[in-house]
C-alpha cells in the first residue's frame, strides 16, 4: 500500500450500465462548481451492509425510477478519485449491465446533492461517444460497452 493509497477512503461503489433496445447508454451530467461538467452512468456508494446487487438495484431505482434485479456483476474496477463532497477515495466499483426497450428517466428517490448537481439525463448513441465535448466517465465506456454486449450473433 502507497501513502497516497493510505490517506484515501475506501468507497464500495455499484454502477449500471443502462442500454436501451437502440443500444444506446444512459448518462447522467453533473456540473460541480469546483470542476467542469462531466458525465457518467447511474450508480453509487453502497451503503454499510448492504452487497453490491442490492446497491446497484438500490441505485437504478433512485436515480432512473426502475425496481429491478440488476443481474450479475460484468465488470469490476479499483479506480482513485475525488468525490463532489471532496474526499479522496478508492473506489472498488462493481458493474452491472440492465437491458430495456426504452425508458423515460424519472428520479425516484434523489440525494440533495444529486438534486443540485445532476443536470441532465440522456441517452448516448455508441458514436457520440467518442467525440462528446465533456469528460465521460469512465474513460473507457465504449470498450466496456462492447465487452458486455449481448446480442445474438448475425445470421
Amino acid at each position: 500500500m502507497t501513502a497516497d493509497t493510505a490517506l484515501r477512503t475506501p468507497r464500495p461503489a455499484a454502477r449500471i450500465l443502462l442500454v436501451d433496445a437502440e443500444r444506446r447508454v444512459l448518462l447522467f451530467r453533473f456540473t460541480p462548481a469546483d470542476r467542469a461538467p462531466l458525465w457518467c452512468t447511474p450508480g453509487g456508494a453502497v451503503d454499510p451492509g448492504e452487497s453490491y446487487e442490492a446497491a446497484a438495484r438500490r441505485e437504478l431505482w433512485e436515480e432512473t425510477g426502475l425496481d429491478r434485479d440488476c443481474g450479475p456483476q460484468v465488470a469490476r474496477r479499483v479506480v482513485d478519485f475525488l468525490t463532489f463532497d471532496r474526499v479522496e477515495v478508492t473506489a472498488d466499483e462493481r458493474w452491472f449491465r440492465v437491458e430495456v426497450d426504452r425508458h423515460d428517466v424519472a428520479g425516484a428517490a434523489l440525494t440533495d446533492q444529486e438534486r443540485e448537481l445532476m443536470a441532465e439525463a440522456r441517452w448516448f448513441a455508441r458514436d457520440e461517444l467518442a467525440d462528446w465535448p465533456e469528460v465521460i466517465y469512465p474513460a473507457d465506456l465504449l470498450a466496456m460497452l462492447e465487452e458486455t454486449d449481448v446480442h445474438a450473433p448475425d445470421l
